[in-house]
């Protein structure tokens, strides 16, 4: 496996399709969708997308929950049809249900991520074998998704949450500004 370069070295600076974000666009989405059904493997592809970081609670499953929907699960299945390889990325410190997860599914899996810490993306992008500029991030969340996303350089996609219950520091603290950003993205045609 590749040595992981320190938090403050440079990577690369994305791609045409998804430019590094720079300012308060470090917090905007390159996308944003309603389910990840709405996300096209084969428009990921034309991208040139040839990874997929995934975070996992209310993004493939409901929070603290290990079922996921059939529509998910064959959404995954499409992406891995593709060619596309994917790795679950998750902050969880105490819970192996991430990596009973990306076992059962078949995908690589990175735990105590501290997202957005550029630290657990690059070891996505190591495990997976992968530049920033040929992969794409898919999650629920701002403040850790999106921001560490963005701050490595991936293509950055957005999902609302699958419910609403959640991390009470998500919901309380996450959720409102987030809101506000997001209203302020689509007014300035950001989204």
């Amino acid at each position: 496996m590749d040595e992981i370069p320190p938090d403050g070295a440079q990577i690369s600076s994305g791609s045409p399709d998804h430019p590094p974000r720079q300012g308060l666009l470090k917090f905007c989405p390159h996308q944003m969708v309603e389910s990840v059904r709405q996300i096209d493997p084969e428009d990921l592809k034309r991208r040139g997308i040839e990874a997929v970081i995934l975070d996992l609670d209310n993004t493939l499953v409901r929070w603290r929950e290990d079922e996921m929907t059939r529509e998910v699960a064959a959404w995954l299945e499409e992406l891995q049809a593709t060619g596309i390889k994917l790795c679950i990325l998750s902050n969880s410190i105490l819970s192996k249900r991430s990596a009973r997860m990306a076992e059962r599914l078949g995908t690589l899996n990175v735990g105590k991520a501290r997202k957005p810490s550029r630290q657990g993306f690059r070891r996505a992008l190591a495990a997976l074998g992968t530049e920033p500029a040929v992969t794409a991030i898919v999650g629920d969340q701002m403040f850790t998704d999106i921001l560490g996303g963005n701050r490595v350089g991936v293509y950055t996609i957005m999902v609302r949450p699958l419910h609403r219950k959640e991390f009470v520091y998500t919901r309380l603290i996450h959720r409102p500004p987030e809101r506000l950003l997001l209203s302020l993205f689509k007014r300035r045609g950001h989204l």
